[in-house]
């Protein structure tokens, strides 16, 4: 039997442009297995990111609603959706926005400490998180000093580090080199698959897509396919 560890239900949203109401996402419904690794594709501006960022409880959306663990979050306040982020999600987006004045070791063990676990606790998990990504050795470095690809990696240490049910990746591998991109993409494939942890992806990248287990098409805000191992419709998304 599988589980559903979260999920959107008739999700939307509104922002105000001066006096005209955007619609960002119009009745979106989504459910994300636990260890499923699902794509969402689509043209630019068809509400991937802010889909993302509502399943992430960054924001409430203006209709419908959010939940976790069956828990409904988007209701809850701002401080309480943060708590459940930090306890069962990880975030990874394009942008690593690791610390410059952070050693490698205490940026990927800042959730926890968000979390109040005592400090050698923490150091202790985040050498054991850098070490799956490969970067044991650099832990007491500084980000100045990585490749993009390794930055990447060390966001990606951090975003599992609390041991999350789900994963939520924005545009991930958007900012490296094709060759760096795949090996991140692996290093994190390899990474969910071994702990049973869900991702939700955004993405232009179709190679990444034709990876996940299904592919979520969006354009104008709405749903417009959802399908199992279909590389055909990540390509179709960016037509």
């Amino acid at each position: 039997m599988t589980t559903v560890v979260l999920c959107g239900e008739g999700l939307r949203m509104t922002y105000r442009r001066g006096h005209n109401a955007v619609r960002a996402l119009d009745g979106v419904d989504i459910a994300v297995q636990a260890g499923e690794l699902v794509a969402i594709v689509g043209p630019s501006g068809c509400g991937k990111s802010t889909l993302l960022h509502l399943l992430a409880g960054l924001d409430p959306p203006t209709g419908g609603r959010v939940l976790l663990n069956d828990v409904e979050i988007s209701s809850k306040s701002a401080e309480e959706r943060a708590r459940l982020r930090r306890e069962c999600l990880g975030l990874l987006f394009q942008a690593h926005a690791l610390l410059p004045g952070l050693s490698i070791k205490e940026n990927v063990a800042l959730p926890l400490a968000l979390s109040g676990v005592e400090r050698a606790g923490r150091e202790a998990r985040a050498l054991e998180a850098l070490e799956m990504v490969g970067l044991a050795e650099r832990a007491d470095g500084l980000p100045d000093d990585l490749s993009g690809g390794q930055r990447q990696r060390v966001a990606l240490a951090r975003a599992l580090i609390n041991t999350p049910v789900v994963v939520l990746a924005d545009e991930p591998t958007g900012a490296l080199d094709d060759t760096t991109a795949r090996s991140v993409l692996e290093a994190m494939i390899g990474l969910l698959r071994r702990q049973g942890t869900a991702l939700v992806m955004v993405t232009h990248d179709m190679q990444a897509a034709a990876r996940a287990d299904r592919v979520v098409r969006l354009r104008d805000g709405r749903i417009e396919a959802d399908a199992p191992h279909a590389a055909d419709l990540a390509r179709e998304a960016l037509s």
